[in-house]
């Protein structure tokens, strides 16, 4: 089998795909939908996809009632088609794998990996500066480019975000190639080429170096400056905005002559205006670059080397964080400052930006070093001997090192002429990274970045969080440089959604358009970000892989709590363990750069928080390798606790502290309703929904508590609990009347009373006729409202609540009837009702009512709790 999905979608089987010869090798499917089954599968070959994610990408927020099933017969015609394609393994390659589908291929059968495959090989070439192969890698991966990526299949979130992706890794890839060649010195062949990609690209600035690069060195001077003010002219017209200081920089070398940029090679090979790619070298004529020392001929004890990324143009905010580095690194005794914090909170960007601000204070030069090995970027991690030998080689080192400790220190003094250096030791794991390169380098200053400290590393620490919600929007509006950047109210949105990461707030602003909607479902948020970043999944992941299996399921139970911040009582629920074990496992991953430790604040005790992306990685890994029984037990668990926390503030929450706590707890206790009918916990869903009933009343929290009752009742259907169902419609009902939706009320009133009359449920028949009771006196039919409040103080003999209630309907039909005194005695007994109830909230009401009555203009319009009748002038 073979598929092809850079352009149009094309299925082929032994012999291949042959679009253009209708023969029978080709096996594409003609319906629209099994296409987008397919396509599905193939941008994410040899992975698991949800049945949601597919659902999602085949009917968006509209899925018809029958959608499972649908999908069902959609993946069964695809299985025959793979079993035709290829008789012996087609129909195998597609397997059901909980919680979705997974298409099981070779990457060689699928266009897609091989042009990544192409693409990456020829980024390691790059580095490398063989720059023959990267151009040969490169015109080899866009050969596979036929246009769009599934240009002929309609596209929903998945594949919208992935072809979004590959069309920038397909101008990356562009890009390198053109890069390479000039360097190859093919600059007159490539003139007429980079004339129609800048009018294909007409704001992507590396082509416009490129092509001002190209015209000078063939003797075009003038025209390479007319590129430059072409591309200045529409920065300015579309976005009011001058180009980068690279391409001024490049601009200022033509207008000048300099004889750098005629070099194929060395210096002048290529121009640098993104500053992402670090193996692409420094600009012409900008002073020294990367691992360039001051002069050709400077001697080696004035050698002054800056090996550093090149400087952020996205950098923004952490002001105070630059200060605090800038301290410790000035102040006098440990030579070693720690840089920790969370995976994606922006380490290596913070430590980036600090070494580029301190030039004039390490006069030996600035070196950053990634010690982690990085797949994604095939980049090998770096050990302490093999960190001081690349120190050693960019400072002129020559030959064989010495393998004596005192030699090789004596070596680099002399290579960097005892001057100060500062040196970036990036993503260090053990101190054994640090202790042989301060060893080798006494007179040197070191900033090491860490998730956690390595034990045995000594040294001062600072701990970076994620930035503040304004320095969050200022990043996201950055990255887009103007281009489609979202309002104030939209980025906040976004970096909510991104948790405040950096790492996830870079992702998101690589997306087009860059709108709140395409981050806002939580199971394909991750997947959307991985798909405008590719590798974004892998980098946040990096952290989860480096513990041990049992804090990896730590890790992945914590994925269960709601969004927010929790505590060690929740931890332990979900975790199955006590306050004193939770903490300890919740430590180890602080310390691992996973869980951020939230200090205490006034009236809240220490807790804990998941980053956004990473309580949404955990619930990813869940659902993947945690095994149902077990999801559904510490479900079970957090469920009982949530309902414990719930019932201890029921009856409290007329105080100010409850009724914050419980306004700022809210969204976690919804949560973790919808989270037990999910799992088929139906006991725990009617139980927490009762305990929340009071307090989303409280609140006004009307769509909660139509959403919650709702999967409670099914619930209650589910376990067949007659009572549970007459309780619920009777809450829904009174939901329905506060919010005047009066039909709906009638209906539900009428629903409750039914269950309960067949349960043989005194306590809600006598709720439910109190209901239609208030119904009826709404409407003015005071004797259908009588009628139906005799039997319903019956039933409710010997229920306080239900008494207060019926009484309380008892007490406004007196009202209405002009009998003040009938009225005053009947709220006088609501009182009695509400003291053995312990309900300050019911209290206060029959006490105000009391004294309305006794006043000499008595204003009775408070019918319920909190709310009044409103009444016309008339």
């Amino acid at each position: 089998m073979r598929f092809r999905i850079l352009g149009p979608l094309e299925v082929g089987g032994a012999g291949g795909p042959e679009p253009d010869s209708g023969g029978s090798g080709n096996l594409t499917p003609r319906a629209a939908k099994i296409r987008v089954v397919l396509a599905a599968l193939l941008v994410r070959a040899n992975e698991i996809v949800s049945v949601d994610t597919l659902i999602d990408e085949l009917w968006g927020e509209e899925p018809p009632r029958t959608a499972t099933t649908t999908l069902q017969v959609y993946v069964s015609q695809l299985r025959k088609l793979l079993d035709e394609a290829d008789a012996e393994y087609g129909r195998d390659a597609l397997v059901t794998r909980a919680p979705g589908y997974e298409l099981r291929l070779d990457p060689a059968q699928l266009d897609l990996t091989v042009f990544q495959e192409l693409y990456e090989r020829g980024q390691e070439r790059m580095e490398q500066r063989e720059y023959e192969a990267a151009s040969r890698l490169q015109r080899q991966a866009l050969a596979l480019w036929r246009g769009p990526l599934l240009s002929d299949t309609p596209h929903g979130p998945l594949l919208d975000g992935t072809a979004v992706r590959m069309t920038e890794v397909r101008t990356a890839a562009l890009e390198q190639r053109i890069r390479a060649d000039l360097h190859l010195g093919r600059q007159q062949a490539l003139i007429g080429e980079l004339q129609s990609v800048v009018a294909e690209f007409p704001l992507r600035e590396e082509f416009f170096a490129h092509l001002m690069v190209a015209l000078y060195r063939s003797g075009r001077q003038a025209d390479a400056l007319q590129v430059f003010a072409r591309l200045r002219r529409g920065l300015v017209e579309e976005l009011g905005i001058d180009p980068g200081l690279e391409l001024q920089t490049l601009h200022r070398q033509i207008l000048g002559g300099d004889p750098e940029l005629l070099r194929p090679t060395g210096h002048g090979g290529a121009v640098e205006v993104s500053g992402a790619d670090r193996a692409r070298g420094p600009v012409p004529g900008a002073g020294p670059g990367p691992g360039t020392p001051d002069g050709p001929d400077a001697p080696a004890a004035h050698r002054s080397v800056v090996e550093l990324p090149a400087a952020d143009q996205l950098f923004t905010g952490r002001e105070e964080e630059l200060g605090a580095l800038a301290a410790l690194l000035a102040a006098p005794g440990g030579r070693v400052v720690v840089l920790g914090g969370q995976v994606g909170v922006g380490k290596t960007a913070l430590a980036t930006e600090a070494a580029h601000r301190a030039g004039e204070r390490f006069p030996g030069g600035r070196v950053l070093l990634r010690m982690r090995p990085d797949a994604h970027e095939g980049r090998e991690g770096l050990d302490g001997p093999a960190a001081v030998a690349r120190i050693a080689r960019l400072y002129g080192a020559e030959g064989a090192l010495p393998g004596d400790a005192r030699a090789l220190r004596d070596l680099l003094r002399g290579l960097t002429g005892g001057r100060r250096l500062l040196v970036v030791l990036d993503s260090v794991d053990r101190a054994d990274q640090v202790e042989p390169v301060a060893a080798a380098l006494p007179e040197a200053r070191f900033l090491v970045t860490c998730r956690r400290v390595p034990p045995g590393l000594d040294g001062r620490v600072l701990l970076l969080d994620v930035p503040a919600p304004r320095d969050a929007r200022r990043l996201l509006v950055a990255a887009r440089r103007g281009a489609g950047a979202p309002d104030e109210a939209e980025a906040t949105e976004i970096a909510e959604l991104c948790g405040q990461l950096p790492l996830a707030l870079r992702a998101a602003a690589r997306a087009e358009p860059c709108a709140a909607a395409r981050f806002r479902g939580a199971p394909g948020r991750l997947a959307e970000l991985d798909a405008v970043d590719p590798g974004f999944l892998d980098r946040l992941g990096t952290a989860y892989e480096d513990v041990d299996s049992t804090r990896q399921r730590e890790f992945r139970l914590l994925g269960l709590l709601p969004e927010g911040p929790f505590g060690a009582e929740s931890a332990a629920a979900v975790l199955g363990t006590d306050a004193t074990g939770a903490r300890a496992a919740v430590a180890e991953l602080v310390a691992a750069g996973l869980v951020r430790e939230e200090l205490p604040s006034a009236g809240r005790p220490a807790c804990y928080r998941l980053s956004e992306p990473l309580r949404l990685l955990a619930a990813d890994r869940l659902a993947a390798h945690e095994p149902a029984d077990s999801v559904r037990t510490a479900t079970g668990r957090l469920c009982a606790a949530y309902e414990e926390a719930l019932r201890e503030v029921s009856g409290q929450v007329d105080g100010a502290h409850s009724l914050e706590w419980l306004a700022r707890q809210r969204p976690a206790f919804v949560t973790m309703v919808r989270q037990a009918a999910r799992s088929g916990l139906w006991e725990q869903t009617v139980r927490l929904t009762d305990a929340l009933t009071g307090l989303l009343e409280t609140l006004a929290a009307w769509d909660d508590w139509e959403s919650c009752h709702r999967l409670a009742l099914d619930a209650a259907h589910q376990l067949g609990d007659l009572p549970a169902q007459a309780r619920l419609l009777r809450s829904l009902g009174d939901r329905a009347w506060q919010r005047r939706e009066l039909p709906a009320a009638g209906e539900l009133y009428e629903r409750a009373l039914l269950a309960a009359d067949i349960a043989s449920d005194l306590l809600e028949r006598s709720r439910a006729l109190t209901g239609l009771a208030d119904l009826r006196l709404d409407a003015g039919a005071v004797d259908g409202a009588a009628a139906l409040l005799s039997p319903a103080l019956d039933a409710a003999a010997q229920d306080p609540r239900a008494r207060f209630e019926a009484l309380r309907v008892m007490g406004l039909l007196a009202v209405e009837c002009g009998r003040p005194a009938t009225a005053e005695e009947h709220f006088g007994q609501c009182l009695s009702e509400a003291v053995v109830l312990g309900d300050a909230r019911l209290e206060s009401y029959a006490r105000r009512r009391l004294a309305a009555l006794r006043a000499p203009a008595p204003d009775c319009s408070e019918v319920r709790p909190g709310v009044w009748r409103l009444r016309s002038a008339a």
